[in-house]
């Protein structure tokens, strides 16, 4: 491939101030071998690829270490068309995005490149994110996206420019322990993403560096960006999924699959016909707004969809608690394989919004497993993860992707 032959060399200047280091990766040895990444090369030889998103937690990362004297290289990935991506605001990996980190790139004095990446998303996320829905799920793309996209293609390519290491701006943290690295909780609950990087693979956490898991609040961030002096200290954080406008996701859906949104029935629990919807993917599992089925006496939520009927199942509220949740597509991030594990209490995160939650994991195979809820949850949805957690520490085991079971 093209990219494989880029043809970089920077190295570093002499004389550069080593700043104190605000960030660093956590609970690296303390070797005196070792840099502040835990590599044992000079700063000024250890070559890191910086996923840059645009924004500013990605610009903060790439500037700190290049403070710090390391070799860094910029790589923006272009996800999706870039006229586009101009005209929507609050999307990572848009057109203005690209600018936004090429101008960091430059004011910090280390090269950048961007990676056409628009098919290979399309085909391990877009695609896939579709289908799920059709199918009555609730996808997460942001997870699959690190998961086929950042992580895999664009992590293999960050070797092939014979980077030590890649660093990227997500709010999870990278800890040694006694088997090698081990994925930690943020310290900032409110910024928490593991709940997105729990299908992080071993020899993927080896490679990978996250220099803001540790830092406190977002404010910390935007402080360190200013003090760089870079123009994206103050821009707003990505809200939406970046190719879905507004949240509207029967719109993308539509457009991606024409003659998707077929028209049904809302039907209660018993099966009585409430009223009519305009296609199955406008509903989510536990939604209440927007359903057009007034006058029940108490308020009803969607606690099933019926793809092949193009049913809509609705019912009250305590219909959508769940205590038993299948889980399939198991990551393990804990001490040897999976399916030599025993059951055992662990929390998990059934939804990105959610805290975990006690509960009991049951290992069924080396893929499989159930998750029992020590407390039922509401809105427990097909196609939403399932993470892992250590129930005395920040340590993340884990994950696996809900389904209906057999």
């Amino acid at each position: 491939m093209w990219i494989h032959r880029i043809f970089l060399y920077f190295v570093a200047k002499s004389g550069v101030l080593r700043a104190s280091t605000i960030l660093r990766t956590n609970a690296m040895p303390l070797d005196p071998a070792l840099n502040s990444l835990g590599i044992a090369k000079p700063v000024a030889q250890t070559r890191v690829v910086v996923a840059m998103s645009g924004g500013v937690d990605s610009s903060v990362v790439a500037a700190q270490l290049k403070r710090e004297g390391y070799d860094v290289v910029g790589v923006t990935l272009q996800l999706y068309d870039h006229g586009a991506a101009l005209a929507k605001k609050g999307a990572c990996c848009a057109g203005r995005d690209i600018h936004d980190a090429r101008r960091v790139a430059e004011e910090m004095g280390f090269p950048h490149y961007v990676l056409d990446y628009e098919n290979t998303f399309r085909e391990a996320v877009i695609d896939e994110f579709a289908d799920s829905y059709l199918a009555g799920a609730t996808p997460v793309p942001c997870i699959r996206c690190n998961e086929r996209v950042k992580f895999k293609d664009l992590l293999e390519t960050a070797k092939d420019l014979d980077a030590d290491c890649m660093a990227t701006g997500h709010y999870i943290q990278r800890k040694m322990g006694l088997y090698g690295p081990e994925l930690h909780s943020a310290a900032d609950a409110n910024r928490d993403q593991s709940y997105f990087l729990f299908s992080t693979k071993p020899e993927q956490l080896a490679f990978l560096r996250f220099p803001l898991g540790h830092l406190q609040s977002k404010a910390e961030t935007r402080a360190l960006a200013a003090e760089f002096g870079l123009g994206v200290a103050d821009k707003p954080d990505s809200q939406d999924i970046c190719f879905v406008p507004d949240g509207n996701y029967a719109k993308v859906i539509e457009k991606l699959r024409p003659d998707a949104a077929q028209p049904g029935d809302i039907v209660d629990m018993n099966g009585t016909v409430l009223g009519q919807h305009p296609g199955v993917i406008h509903y989510t599992v536990g939604q209440r707004r927007g359903l057009g089925v007034g006058g029940l006496g108490e308020p009803v939520y969607v606690v099933r969809l019926d793809v092949d009927n193009r049913r809509v199942i609705v019912g009250p509220k305590s219909a959508l608690a769940t205590r038993r949740v299948p889980v399939r597509e198991v990551n393990w991030l804990g001490d040897g394989p999976f399916i030599d594990q025993t059951e055992r209490q662990i929390r998990v995160r059934v939804r990105s919004s959610r805290p975990p939650a006690e509960a009991i994991l049951r290992p069924l195979s080396a893929t499989e497993a159930e998750i029992e809820l020590l407390n039922a949850e509401e809105g427990v949805s097909v196609g939403q993860a399932c993470v892992f957690y250590e129930t005395e520490s920040s340590r993340v085991l884990g994950g696996g992707w809900i389904w209906r079971g057999r």
